[in-house]
């Protein structure tokens, strides 16, 4: 009998999403494991960062398993599962299923061993691996995912992850950046893709000649203390409008063991992931609902 784990799909869940998940055909050998066991063992993978073949022996064989993720993520299985889902949620937050505003931003993660020409040195983040570059909405939810070397800047993987992208979502009008975007990736966006694009920027250094003002007026102020804090440059993370959102996103990804680096091959599989991870958050969210 086999163990449940607390990554497997609860029967709520299971109602959710199985509508969406292709059901097996009914010519040629009939399937001898369940979708939702083929799921449940996916998601455990995911969670958990093992390699395929260390996957408990209660779940189906692990070349099984792989053949199921490997055909879905070439057929764009996982995409379009996460692009349903995420319209259903958003509809359930009372939110238009088609976002009208997103937010861009990349992740620089370490590789191992593997990856070939997919992997490139970093030089603003110091890292040797992949880029994770995410569009997403204003509620964090992944829009598109596209993973490419880090030695692509990210003014050129923004023409990446955006392209085609206004035939699937044709309500997108505004993008939020951050400073890297300047130049021919803001301007690509603006003039191709007919875009209006705002960059956030973090807060400025203080000039010595405001430091030297703010010097004046709290030495002005009798009999108060000097406030010493409003004289130095602000240090770590800063929470800035919008950015933050797509931060997050982030963050709840690499809440996935398997997302800590990118272990895979292909840039495909990585993107796989992506959809995967926001898949099984989307569905959690959608069934408590």
């Amino acid at each position: 009998m086999k163990r449940s784990y607390s990554t497997d799909l609860t029967n709520a869940e299971w109602e959710c999403i199985e509508p969406y998940v292709p059901a097996p055909s009914k010519r040629g050998r009939p399937r001898i494991h369940d979708t939702r066991e083929i799921l449940d063992a996916i998601f455990y993978l995911l969670r958990r960062g093992c390699p395929w073949r260390l996957l408990p022996r209660d779940f189906p064989p692990w070349c099984t398993l792989y053949h199921y993720f490997r055909r879905w993520s070439l057929d764009g299985t996982w995409e379009r599962v996460n692009r349903t889902i995420r319209e259903l949620l958003r509809a359930r937050l009372g939110r238009n299923p088609q976002p009208s505003a997103a937010i861009v931003d990349s992740q620089s993660a370490k590789t191992s061993g593997v990856g070939g020409e997919a992997r490139g040195y970093d030089g603003g983040k110091k890292v040797r691996g992949r880029k994770r570059h995410l569009l997403v909405d204003t509620e964090g939810l992944v829009l598109k995912a596209k993973v490419h070397s880090a030695k692509v800047p990210d003014q050129d993987g923004i023409k990446l992850l955006l392209k085609g992208v206004g035939d699937r979502l044709g309500r997108l009008s505004h993008l939020w950046v951050d400073a890297g975007y300047q130049g021919r990736g803001k301007d690509w966006a603006e003039n191709v893709l007919g875009l209006s694009v705002e960059v956030v920027h973090r807060t400025p250094k203080p000039t010595p000649e405001k430091i030297a003002r703010i010097w004046a007026e709290e030495w002005a102020k009798e009999g108060e203390k000097i406030d010493w804090q409003r004289l130095l440059p602000r240090r770590g993370f800063e929470v800035l409008p919008r950015r933050w959102v797509v931060e997050r996103t982030f963050a709840w990804i690499c809440h996935n063991r398997r997302m800590s680096k990118d272990y895979e091959r292909l840039c495909v599989t990585s993107e796989a992931f992506v959809y995967v991870a926001m898949t099984r958050l989307m569905v959690r969210r959608l069934a408590r609902a």
